[in-house]
């Protein structure tokens, strides 16, 4: 287990449950070992803490390059083994090295949706092919979480509920030779997943301001 990952264990994630009241829901889901790539909706700049408080495994996330930016951010980030990823376009080099986590049996986290999109039913936004050509490469297991709030906005001393759902096998999401139209469909196959695991929550995601 990554040294930040446990000091997070000890002292962070504690205070995050607590502030956000976060709760989980299939966190028996979480594959013990072995490649896996975690997939989430996206609402909040915690939410890696919201999968991570309820895992036993240490998770590299992609993370926004701007965060590494300066040297602080760049050691905090690097040291929790989070991957920098250019939102607008994604590297090779930041594809490459998230294989190669899977292919040496590490869970990686990863956001479909590239950004963070409060207030609104995921399944009405739009979302990137990368974890697709991301699960291709790697032949890996595909872990869907949902992370949803009173109205998809994560509010302190509010509940945010953590799902995990049962792990989609590298089968299930029609590869065949590879290719952009493949990636695209996979990827909406895992969003789908995602999404169905938290229809009571994002269908009342229209809150009245």
């Amino acid at each position: 287990m990554n040294i930040l990952f446990r000091i997070a264990d000890i002292l962070l994630f504690p205070v995050i449950r607590l502030i956000f009241r976060a709760k989980q829901k299939g966190k028996e889901n979480i594959p013990k070992s072995g490649p896996v790539i975690i997939a989430a909706n996206h609402l909040h700049a915690f939410d890696m803490f919201f999968i991570s408080t309820f895992s036993r495994r240490s998770i590299r996330f992609l993370a926004k390059a701007e965060l590494f930016r300066n040297p602080f951010g760049r050691l905090i980030f690097r040291g929790a083994g989070a991957i920098p990823i250019n939102r607008a376009a994604a590297g090779v080099e930041s594809v490459n090295e998230v294989i190669s986590s899977l292919e040496k049996g590490e869970a990686v986290g990863i956001f479909p949706q590239g950004t963070r999109i409060p207030g609104k039913d995921p399944a009405e936004t739009k979302i990137k092919s990368g974890i697709g050509l991301i699960a291709y490469h790697a032949k890996a297991t595909v872990l869907p979480v949902f992370i949803g709030a009173k109205g998809m906005k994560v509010r302190p001393f509010r509940k945010t509920e953590v799902r995990f759902g049962k792990p989609i096998a590298f089968d299930e999401l029609g590869f065949e030779n590879g290719g952009i139209d493949e990636y695209r469909h996979a990827s909406e196959i895992i969003f789908e997943k995602i999404c169905e695991l938290g229809k009571d929550i994002s269908s009342s995601a229209e809150e009245k301001q």
